[in-house]
């Protein structure tokens, strides 16, 4: 069955080029796509508890994790997502996940997900990450929407969120499992020409 649209953006637009690293406005980050050799950083990230409680996917073994960069590149080609490491721009060290965790090409639709290590944490790197990956998504690669959902009782994202220009739209009920139970969700949003 063939679309009663045109695509917001073109199948194969993304792909057809390597994934871009996206610095920062103010030069100190750079999101680079994951790569291997990031195996133990990964691995460090998914036993930390508070990326732990947010998140339902799990790291357990190097084996796992080179899975995880393998699929990131596959996510690519396929369109079907997104993922970068957040780095420091000077030196390289990972700070963080920024990604567009789905893809609808059709409607210029993705969803935005993050982490950031503990170390880096209340310096302003989600926000700021955030808004690199969103103005590339926004600007460069002809997104129309991007969403970001989290957990109502995960008041750090939805500060990030709001700082990065994602205003809170709503509350989806019982819309998300986590290992503790079913989470209310707060539904974020930022389309194209938001300021």
């Amino acid at each position: 069955m063939s679309l009663a649209i045109t695509p917001v953006i073109p199948a194969g637009s993304l792909s057809a080029a390597a994934q871009p690293s996206l610095p920062s406005a103010d030069g100190e980050l750079l999101l680079r796509p994951w790569a291997p050799g990031d195996e133990t950083v990964l691995l460090a990230a998914y036993r930390d508890a508070l990326i732990g409680r947010w998140h339902m996917r799990r790291v357990d073994s190097p084996e796992e994790a080179r899975k995880w960069i393998a699929t990131c590149g596959r996510q690519w080609r396929e369109e079907s997502g997104a993922q970068w490491a957040v780095t420091r721009a000077s030196g390289g060290e990972i700070l963080g996940r920024m990604a567009l965790r789905w893809i609808d090409l059709a409607q210029g639709l993705a969803e935005c997900g993050y982490w950031i290590l503990p170390a880096a944490r209340r310096q302003g790197v989600a926000h700021r990450a955030l808004i690199t990956l969103s103005g590339w998504a926004l600007d460069e690669a002809g997104f129309h929407r991007l969403e970001l959902a989290h957990s109502h009782l995960n008041e750090a994202s939805c500060r990030v969120a709001v700082k990065a220009g994602f205003p809170l739209e709503g509350v989806r009920r019982s819309a998300h499992l986590h290992r503790d139970g079913w989470h209310d969700m707060h539904q974020h949003a930022r389309i194209q020409g938001d300021a």
